[in-house]
């Protein structure tokens, strides 16, 4: 990725139980999707994988118009499974994306996978960046325009 910048950061709580810190660089700014971005996860709490990958698939089948078809979520969940580990508090996962290729994924800074699908890299990065995003306070810190 091209010189990147830091758009924004912020965190993720709910009920008062903070979850992650979570920073958005890209290669331009304001971040687009025309263009590559890393999001950055640090997680304060421990959270198993099938709970990341069943949260994944769940805001993906909620956020997508039209939703993408069952064949198509099982595809992605498998492709969700070597990218995300069990997490303790202080690991950092990490998802890149790439215009119109997909996404690279590392945990802790060691590359887990690489996913070559430019339609599910959007729809994984659209649970943070969409306007319908569960976390529009977070949305609004890594895009910048909370400043």
């Amino acid at each position: 990725m091209p010189a990147p910048q830091l758009s924004g950061k912020g965190e993720l709580c709910l009920f008062g139980f903070c979850l992650y810190d979570a920073q958005l660089w890209s290669a331009e700014l304001p971040p687009s999707y025309d263009a590559p971005f890393a999001l950055e996860v640090t997680y304060r709490r421990a959270i198993e994988r099938s709970r990341l990958i069943e949260t994944a698939i769940d805001e993906i089948r909620r956020l997508q118009a039209p939703v993408p078809s069952d064949d198509t979520l099982a595809q992605w969940q498998r492709a969700m499974t070597p990218a995300f580990p069990n997490v303790r508090p202080g690991d950092t996962l990490c998802g890149v994306y790439f215009p119109g290729r997909g996404a690279r994924f590392y945990a802790n800074g060691q590359l887990t996978t690489e996913v070559d699908d430019p339609a599910f890299a959007r729809a994984f990065f659209d649970i943070w960046l969409a306007p319908g995003t569960r976390a529009p306070s977070l949305r609004r810190h890594l895009l910048g325009k909370s400043r």
